[in-house]
């Protein structure tokens, strides 16, 4: 690449975002992380984010603040429920209410922002569309609009200095997919934390959506999930 392209990282501290800032540094890419405190109830996430952050290199590491509790609407944003104990079906028969509106679009649009300053064009998102089909913003159709919305709404895009680009690598891999190249790249998976629903000191409870499809994969690939879950 000679010097080093740009990259910014979406990073939220889980399995799937620490997964997809290695492979940014695997592919050569000089990464900036972005992590956003939107409200979300739990911030044993954000600490994640950081150690992750951190174990990778990346050359800046931005903890971004946009309050999305005012608007509520999410069991991660407001004091509703969090499902559990959910099969796979049950988890692709609805969008959930662990869907965040918007939250995507949200989030991009900021990482959009913070890579135009940087004259950045390369941006990563930790989105898939194998495990459910849930949510409608981790869809192929949501990350072509949207890179065509961000070359059409910045300087950049429209004085033709680059074109940005919507990286999602993980986006046609399952769960047990997604660890076996993490591993292959040296993701320490003890740093993350995937739980909608962790207890106060942090530990993972086992029977949320997320929980169970990390818990599944790693079974399905014989190794012991190196998070720390609670015990019932």
């Amino acid at each position: 690449m000679g010097e080093r392209s740009k990259a910014v990282v979406l990073l939220s501290g889980g399995l799937d975002s620490a997964t997809v800032l290695a492979e940014a540094r695997a592919e050569g890419y000089e990464v900036y992380a972005l992590t956003i405190l939107y409200g979300q109830r739990h911030l044993v996430e954000i600490e994640s984010a950081r150690r992750v952050a951190q174990a990778f290199g990346a050359v800046r590491h931005v903890e971004q603040t946009i309050d999305l509790r005012a608007f509520g609407g999410s069991a991660l944003t407001s004091a509703i429920d969090v499902p559990k104990d959910r099969d796979e079906a049950t988890m692709a028969s609805e969008i959930p209410i662990t869907y965040v509106p918007a939250r995507n679009t949200v989030f991009l649009s900021i990482a959009l922002a913070w890579a135009e300053t940087l004259g950045a064009f390369d941006l990563f998102v930790g989105v898939n569309c194998v495990d459910y089909s849930g949510y409608p913003d981790c869809r192929p159709e949501f990350l072509t609009a949207f890179e065509t919305l961000a070359n059409l709404a910045t300087k950049a895009g429209v004085e033709g200095t680059g074109r940005f680009r919507v990286h999602a690598p993980l986006l046609h891999l399952d769960k047990v997919k997604i660890i076996e190249r993490g591993l292959a790249l040296g993701v320490d998976y003890g740093l993350t934390h995937s739980c909608y629903d962790p207890t106060e000191a942090g530990l993972s409870c086992g029977r949320c959506d997320s929980c169970r499809l990390r818990l599944a994969a790693f079974a399905q690939l014989g190794l012991v999930d190196p998070a720390r879950y609670e015990i019932h």
